[in-house]
């Protein structure tokens, strides 16, 4: 029997699935974005608000499963007193939360953004995390529906200041309503017919997966797929198929509102909606978002089964190349609606409320397709070198590290192995730093410093040949003295920054 102890087993690094680790210039780049979002909410008056990852997962609402533990669609563990708490599936359900629990202090309107991660314990693929950010403006407390259009245009204006010009976005915008109208003029109004209604909603929600020929199928008696599989359908006749797929399918709502103002004539809620729309779409024309930027679409269909009134999203419209090197149009960035429904779960009264989400991920990558984002490189910091290693060395090169960041120069010390001068170089050169700073025994009795164009001496070292010229060249080096040190840095990464731009505006 072999009683040496087995070697402990090297623990594997791993990525949990659906998950990502981000990158210096995938922060800078999300940092960036959403500087210039915050910048727009700010400008309408939007103040921000913070709530925690973690709420009790009965205030999460319609997300949750029918099982004892709720952990599907969600993360969920339980507290020491027994309660279930999820990590928040989205942004919006956690702040009808914070408005009901500070309802007395919260001024009305509430008209607040946030901008966070949110958790989906959903089967991860390509393009679809576990955790991703969103970020979100919200009006709670704003009946009308000119908070709706409010929104709308500050959508507009969030998309133009990332730099999406006119004709490459459009924000859609539609109104469940009008949708219930339709609904209740083919016979599907009251209580008893509230899960033929949802099976319509969820029919119509495929659209774009399936088409109008699929959501037929799925209107009437059940669509089978490619693998065999056969899903249920709603049932209705195919002359109350032809009237849902007329609603869904209008492209110019001017030419169509007519016959839809007569579809839903004489029902509880299609008139209000269609009036509703009509009200957003004068409101916004009036303030001079024409059609191009804000239009009205009953085409779209997102979230209409969470959503009681407008609903909104935001599309763009300029192709990209996928995976496939299909061109194919971008497509959606984000959107909202009205959701009167949400705070009120909590206070027994009616709470009226709209915003929308961007989803920061999705629209990261279209400005990185228009070449909208990180142009604007981070420029690595200056290194100071070491060639000593004693305390007063060590004194003088943490002091010229702190002159320089002092004068708002991003720079670093090096803090590896500096026996070995030359890694040093060679640790420049993999960071991409401008500039190295060096100061031995001879410079330090003198008073000086060597300041190294590594930018320059890169180019120019391309250029000579043999190793005389480079030593008679002294490529791209200064000898200054030490008072001078911030001054002569401040003067080379100018220059860089002056090539950097010509080159910029030749190509």
């Amino acid at each position: 029997m072999n009683d040496k102890q087995k070697k402990p087993q090297k623990l594997k690094a791993r990525l949990p699935r659906g998950f990502v680790d981000r990158t210096a210039g995938d922060i800078r780049a999300v940092n960036e974005m959403t500087a210039k979002i915050r910048e727009v909410y700010e400008h309408y008056g939007f103040d921000p608000v913070e709530t925690p990852l973690f709420e009790y997962t009965d205030a999460l609402g319609k997300f949750l499963p029918d099982s004892d533990r709720p952990n599907e669609g969600v993360f969920s563990l339980q507290d020491d007193d027994e309660q279930w708490m999820s990590l928040r599936y989205d942004l919006t359900a956690p702040l009808a939360r914070h408005v009901a629990e500070n309802f007395n202090e919260i001024q009305l309107p509430y008209r607040t953004y946030r901008a966070g991660y949110v958790f989906r314990n959903e089967k991860p693929g390509p393009g679809r995390f576990r955790q991703f950010m969103q970020f979100d403006a919200d009006t709670v407390g704003a009946p009308g529906v000119q908070a709706d259009a409010e929104m709308c245009m500050m959508m507009a204006d969030t998309l133009e200041a990332l730099g999406i010009k006119r004709g490459d976005y459009v924000i859609r915008v539609n109104n469940r309503k009008v949708l219930d109208g339709v609904l209740e003029a083919i016979g599907l109004g009251g209580d008893d017919k509230a899960g033929q209604r949802l099976n319509v909603l969820r029919a119509i929600d495929k659209l774009d997966k399936f088409g109008p020929d699929g959501v037929s199928l799925l209107l009437g008696p059940g669509r089978k797929d490619e693998s065999g599989d056969f899903t249920k359908g709603a049932g209705l006749d195919q002359e109350q198929i032809d009237k849902v797929l007329f609603f869904v399918g209008i492209k110019d709502y001017a030419e169509s509102a007519g016959r839809l103002a007569e579809l839903v004539a004489g029902t509880s809620r299609g008139g209000e909606g269609v009036e509703e729309l009509n009200f957003i779409g004068a409101l916004v024309a009036s303030a001079g978002y024409g059609s191009d930027r804000i239009k009205i679409d009953p085409s779209v269909v997102r979230g209409l089964e969470y959503y009681t009134g407008p609903v909104y999203e935001a599309e763009l419209s300029f192709d990209v190349t996928n995976e496939k090197g299909e061109k194919v149009v971008f497509g959606s960035v984000g959107g909202g609606g009205r959701y009167d429904g949400l705070v009120s779960r909590f206070m027994g009264q009616p709470v009226p409320a709209t915003g929308f989400s961007i989803g920061v991920s999705r629209l990261m990558t279209a400005l990185k397709n228009l070449g909208k984002l990180g142009a604007s490189a981070v420029i690595e910091p200056v290194l100071v070198t070491v060639m000593d290693g004693d305390v007063e060395a060590m004194g003088r090169y943490q002091k010229m590290t702190q002159q320089l960041r002092a004068a708002g120069i991003r720079a670093e010390m090096f803090q590896g192995n500096w026996k070995k001068f030359g890694n040093q170089l060679k640790y420049a050169d993999r960071r991409g730093c401008p500039v190295a700073i060096i100061q031995g025994g001879d410079e330090r009795v003198g008073g000086v410093v060597q300041i190294k164009d590594l930018i320059e001496g890169k180019r120019l070292s391309g250029e000579i040949e043999d190793n005389a010229s480079w030593r008679e060249a002294r490529v791209a080096q200064e000898t200054v003295p030490e008072a001078d040190l911030v001054a002569k840095v401040r003067e080379i990464l100018a220059a860089q920054a002056e090539d950097r731009k010509r080159a910029g505006n030749a190509q």
